[in-house]
């Protein structure tokens, strides 16, 4: 019996460890619709419809703040009806920032009416992303375990960079050879990928018990949030300004900052991505935004492409692990029902930081240029590594009551 009992719990791990790895080949595909038109959007929108920094990054930008405003709807919607409903929605509005894209480059309009229509489409994507990413996180810690939540974190962002890594420059070939016309074409399809990825995945109940006000979890898990909005500006700013910032220096290999940054990111997730649930959480935060700050830092100061790259790849490195190890935190801050509400405030800070950056540092660009963006964004790295030494001293887990 004993036998027979430890081989239905290797089967069991077995075939949650299948599930989980669907799943983040589901949010990988889904991912793509993001990184496709990272690297695109400035350059449509700088080049194309002749606006300035501050406009960019508000294109950029409102992606990240349509998401932020729907993480307290996506958490609810998991922990309420079950994370398949919320990643089934997600992939729509993924789908449907495609149709918009395809919109504004096909129709007869002007440089406004063109970017009206790029925005909603944008809009659409941050509230696919939202649903997406909080479903998705939710569905994966519900099938491999609480204890396990720093893998499903660490899998599913090496999923989404590796999305990153690979859109980036696959969207500026496309770009310009067919337009942006053939980005939003593959927009609209990638989504029904994800969809037959995620067919026969088993859904994960909802739990029961009180549930919480959003505000009431926002209370309990702010300092990482915090923290991790922080780390964010790095790679808001890389994904805003990057492309721009080589093509100002008249350095080749735009495209390849976002990829070196996303395959680092990716190779420290596949190396290192059970660092946290072993070692814990904030002490794998406060060094891994050391090294962030320090890629920004080279990224600033860089005197060409290649240490510019450098950076790129070392702010990656840093930035792989600090969500999951944050993340951590929160999940033992909260119960079990208000778990997915949890990730997602969590992750709505990340969101801020990516929405606000583009348009303040658009501001700096304008009397600074483009390196002063790097600079403010290792700043913040370093204020959130007071907040991870902070957490660290003070043993971060905070019973539930």
């Amino acid at each position: 019996m004993p036998i027979h009992s430890s081989e239905a719990s290797q089967d069991c791990a077995s075939s949650s460890e299948r599930a989980l790895l669907l799943l983040c080949l589901a949010i990988f595909v889904g991912f793509l619709t993001i990184g496709l038109p990272l690297a695109v959007i400035p350059l449509y929108v700088h080049n194309q419809l002749g606006y300035g920094p501050v406009i960019v990054g508000c294109a950029v930008g409102v992606q990240f703040l349509a998401t932020v405003v729907t993480r307290g709807y996506a958490g609810r919607m998991a922990d309420q009806y079950g994370s398949r409903l919320a990643v089934r929605r997600g992939l729509v509005g993924c789908s449907l920032a495609g149709a918009f894209y395809l919109l504004s480059a096909l129709l007869p309009l002007a440089a406004l009416g063109k970017l009206a229509v790029l925005i909603i489409g944008r809009l659409a994507l941050g509230f696919g992303e939202s649903l997406l990413v909080t479903g998705i996180l939710a569905w994966g810690i519900g099938t491999v375990g609480p204890a396990k939540s720093g893998k499903v974190m660490a899998w599913c962002g090496m999923a989404i960079y590796g999305a990153m890594a690979l859109g980036a420059p696959l969207g500026l070939f496309i770009y310009g050879h067919a337009g942006l016309d053939l980005i939003g074409t593959l927009t609209v399809i990638l989504p029904l990928l994800a969809f037959l990825l995620i067919w026969r995945v088993a859904p994960i109940a909802p739990s029961h018990g009180q549930r919480r006000s959003f505000l009431s979890v926002i209370g309990r898990i702010w300092q990482p949030a915090l923290a991790l909005a922080l780390q964010g500006v790095g790679f808001a700013s890389i994904g805003a300004f990057v492309s721009l910032y080589f093509v100002s220096k008249q350095w080749p290999g735009a495209g390849l900052a976002l990829t070196c940054f996303g395959l680092a990111f990716a190779f420290v997730r596949v190396v290192a991505g059970h660092l946290p649930d072993k070692l814990g959480g904030p002490r794998v935060a406060l060094f891994s935004l050391i090294v962030e700050a320090c890629g920004l830092l080279l990224l600033w100061s860089a005197p060409n492409a290649t240490v510019a790259l450098l950076g790129a790849a070392i702010t990656g490195l840093g930035s792989s692990l600090i969500f999951p190890s944050l993340g951590l935190v929160v999940v033992h801050r909260v119960e079990p029902q208000v778990r997915a509400t949890a990730l997602g405030g969590f992750a709505a800070f990340q969101d801020i930081a990516y929405g606000l950056t583009g348009p303040l540092t658009g501001l700096l660009v304008n009397e600074h240029g483009y390196p002063a963006v790097f600079l403010v964004a290792a700043l913040c790295a370093l204020a959130g590594l007071g907040i991870a030494i902070d957490l660290y001293r003070r043993n971060t887990v905070i019973p539930i009551s």
